[in-house]
């Protein structure tokens, strides 16, 4: 036995040393990377007169490399313009100049409910840098109490380099709050671009990219059930009639979000602009936090915190007198051109193979602020995650397959979902649970992990500590899911989302005929909501356990029945087994995983749908308007519900599901993962 473990853990760590000489070798080739972007950027500036910065004009600052030139206003820092082979102006310059290519804050008070917008502009210029080569601009604003109440308590400097050789411009923006001011929660913070409307085909993922409505064709269209659904009725081009916009349609996860932007593809040579993020390690709430990417303007965003899809559990929080700093981005705002038989594709493939550039660059080393660490400063975290299951496959050790390993601040098990203030650094690990994070900013940290297949989540016991430069090797870490007793039933696959389950055909009449191509991207057709009322207008869902199939007989969304007259009606859905055998006293255990709750009141009660208190109720819970915003998952939540054995009974027995809240159509829960628990089997 000491000889198989002495074995185990030679082979552990061999596999371990073997992953961190890869990642060094990985560094070195990066270093000769950078040599060659060096000589590179050096055989360019020989034919290149250099980057010029025109600081003459008292309103205005100009940044020139040859390749773009970029216009901002001094000393607020709005994005003015940004020309490019040919185009004056890329930004929509009818747009008043605040209203261009800005940062954003939404924020409020702990004590007001209602949300401030707002533009922040710098109020001091400075030149950071600036050679033949690099520059950094910084528009800094400086909070004072005198804006207290009218203004989010944050300094915040907003940063601009431009690069020689480079077809493009970085953007990135450090807040900061000394010890001492006024509480504040902060909702959003983003960069928005708003582009001439010449840019009319819009991409954001190899399949999810098409030519695109206008801004006029929005205007003159119908607005549906909330403003940002406009089905439109006399657009400019005909081919939109009938259809349905909406910005959220184009949402994805963070994890996703890497590049997204336009391309002017009628024009002779046809001219992109991209949004290129290399890191989410700035954004909030997780990898599989959703936000939007580029919509109908045309605009692009480059987020970095919303309650997209959460509501406000994921909000900045932040205390009387809480101290605070972080760097948002930077960002690479990357901008190509083709000739007209290249065509609008090869924009996107070049996009993305510059994204890649950036990704292999990450973290920059050209930044100027002290705030921004670079590579040298980072720390590694590796190791490996198995699963034991007690009652999977024997309670034998297995691989975490593909799970989600990431570092986030100290919480409790699960809180990174819902952390929005710090750096989160993820990975997945590959198919034999290794794992390895790198490019990690020095602090204090929490290592979590989910897998998918199973449910729960994993937190290590022990704060990690990241140094500057540190490798931090763990031990096999192992995972204990949650679990009771044996599986009598399950419903669904563990992985988050409703994706697995009934997906309706959309109304003809409230298409996104992008989707219709996209059969996996069903659930982001506008409406899908009323079509439980059209599939059960009169008795709810039924679900017999054994018989039914959750791919064709659970609808994706527990939804309320539209009655008509704007009303709607609390609905009960059924899940019926059968449980041959005596009861086994003990407690029997129901999983419930729900992967989105919006405004929901879940009622679950076991064999008797007329009982006036619920076995279990959640209450009034969610705000992730994850079923309205066209998604298949908000924020995640598990409920392991104890049932005594004599709510059971041997035979047939039901268990009822009521969503009680119906104020409005999109009011409901979706389901991620049901599972039926027998007591604990003797001896485990």
């Amino acid at each position: 036995m000491k000889g198989r473990s002495q074995r185990v853990f030679f082979l552990f760590w061999f596999g371990m040393t073997l992953r961190l000489f890869f990642l060094l070798g990985a560094c070195s080739e990066k270093t000769t990377r950078k040599a060659m972007r060096q000589n590179h950027s050096t055989q360019q500036t020989t034919s290149n007169p250099g980057i010029i910065l025109n600081t003459k004009n008292s309103q205005q600052v100009v940044v020139d490399n040859g390749i773009v030139s970029v216009n901002f206003s001094r000393p607020k820092g709005y994005v003015l313009g940004m020309s490019y082979k040919g185009i004056d102006n890329i930004l929509e310059d009818d747009n008043e100049e605040q209203d261009r290519g800005y940062l954003d804050v939404v924020w409020n008070t702990p004590q007001s409910k209602n949300s401030s917008f707002e533009r922040i502009f710098g109020t001091n210029f400075t030149v950071i840098a600036s050679d033949d080569n690099f520059v950094e601009l910084s528009f800094l604003r400086t909070w004072t109490s005198s804006m207290n109440g009218s203004s989010v308590p944050m300094n915040i400097d907003i940063r601009y380099i431009l690069r020689s050789g480079d077809s493009g411009f970085y953007a990135y923006a450090i807040f900061d709050r000394p010890e001492g001011w006024p509480a504040v929660e902060i909702d959003q913070i983003r960069i928005v671009f708003k582009l001439k409307s010449r840019f009319n085909y819009m991409a954001i993922s190899d399949e999810r990219q098409r030519n695109m409505p206008t801004k006029k064709d929005r205007e003159t269209g119908q607005e549906l059930a909330y403003p940002e659904a406009v089905l439109l009725t006399k657009p400019v081009n005909p081919e939109f009639r009938g259809e349905v916009d909406d910005k959220y349609q184009y949402a994805c996860e963070n994890k996703d979000n890497t590049v997204h932007g336009w391309v002017t593809a009628d024009a002779d040579a046809p001219v992109g602009f991209w949004i290129i993020t290399p890191s989410n390690e700035f954004r909030n709430a997780g990898p599989t936090k959703q936000d939007l990417t580029s919509h109908v303007g045309p605009i692009s965003l480059a987020m970095f915190v919303s309650t997209h899809y959460a509501g406000k559990e994921v909000t900045m929080s932040f205390q009387e007198g809480e101290a605070y700093k972080k760097v948002f981005g930077p960002v690479f705002v990357y901008v190509n051109s083709a000739s007209r038989e290249d065509g609008t594709l090869s924009l996107w493939s070049d996009a993305v193979q510059q994204q890649a550039k950036e990704v292999r660059s990450w973290p920059y080393e050209f930044p100027k602020s002290v705030d921004f660490i670079p590579p040298s400063q980072r720390g590694i975290v590796l190791g490996r995650l198995l699963v034991k299951d007690s009652y999977y496959r024997g309670g034998k050790h297995v691989y975490a397959d593909n799970a989600y390993v990431g570092l986030a601040l100290p919480g409790e098990t699960g809180s990174w979902e819902k952390e929005s203030k710090g750096y989160q650094f993820w990975t997945q690990a590959d198919t034999k649970g290794f794992f390895l994070i790198n490019n990690i900013v020095p602090g204090d940290y929490n290592l979590y992990a989910w897998v998918p297949g199973f449910i729960g989540d994993y937190r290590y016991n022990v704060t990690i500590n990241i140094k500057m430069g540190g490798v931090i090797t763990l031990d096999s870490l192992v995972f204990v899911p949650p679990r009771s007793g044996p599986t009598l039933w399950e419903i669904g696959f563990p992985d988050r989302t409703a994706a697995e389950f009934y997906i309706p055909d959309p109304y003809p009449t409230l298409m996104n005929k992008l989707y219709n191509k996209i059969p996996n991207h069903k659930f982001r057709h506008y409406g899908l909501w009323d079509r439980y009322t059209d599939l059960y207008p009169n008795n709810d869902l039924v679900f017999t356990v054994g018989v039914s199939n959750y791919n064709r007989d659970w609808f994706f969304a527990h939804v309320s029945r539209n009655a008509g007259n704007k009303t709607y009606q609390p609905t009960t859905w059924q899940i019926v087994f059968e449980h041959p055998n005596e009861v086994v006293k003990g407690n029997y255990t129901l999983q419930l995983a729900l992967a989105c709750t919006s405004d929901a009141n879940l009622q679950i009660r076991f064999n008797n749908a007329g009982a006036k208190d619920p076995d279990f109720g959640t209450g009034k819970i969610g705000a992730d308007s994850a079923i309205a915003r066209h998604g298949v998952h908000g924020l995640h939540r598990l409920f392991s519900i104890g049932v005594k054995s004599d709510r059971i009974v041997k035979g047939k027995n039901t268990i009822y599901l009521k969503q009680a809240r119906a104020k409005n159509a999109y009011q409901g829960v979706m389901y991620d993962y049901i599972r039926l628990e027998g007591p604990p089997s003797t001896g485990k």
